[in-house]
């Protein structure tokens, strides 16, 4: 099993807020020979806004000196949790989790943005102090 994200806790406790049933914590993926673990699995309600919506979604930090090489390090883990999952469970959508401040910082960032576009990666914005959901990218 790997280590908790140090924010994992709060983006946890920020999508049951948000009317998030959390399924898996962790998230096994298992494909063939490979087994995978991503951080979180969660399901919408029917009655919610997101209606019977399926996710997975893997926490990042981004702590290093270098947030490039967080970004290529998560970029490429993101892309291969996708694949597999798309393989095994196509019914749940991968969110990568990230703090607001790292999204303001340098997810906003012309090159940052023209990669997230080539790679259709979807984000979750949290509040990690608040413990809340501040937006949704798609």
């Amino acid at each position: 099993m790997p280590a908790k994200d140090i924010y994992h806790d709060a983006v946890k406790n920020a999508l049951i807020k948000d009317g998030w049933v959390i399924t898996a914590d962790p998230y096994l993926i298992r494909y063939k020979d490979v087994d995978l673990f991503a951080d979180l699995a969660a399901e919408q309600p029917i009655a919610a806004e997101r209606q019977g919506k399926k996710i997975v979604v893997e926490i990042k930090s981004f702590l290093s000196p270098s947030p490039m090489r967080d970004f290529e390090l998560a970029l490429g883990q993101y892309i291969l949790y996708r694949n597999l999952i798309q393989l095994t469970a196509p019914e749940y959508s991968l969110y990568l989790a990230i703090k607001e401040s790292r999204y303001q910082n340098f997810f906003l960032r012309d090159s940052i943005q023209d990669l997230i576009r080539i790679d259709s990666i979807k984000l979750l914005i949290v509040n990690t102090m608040q413990e809340e959901i501040l937006q949704w990218i798609d």
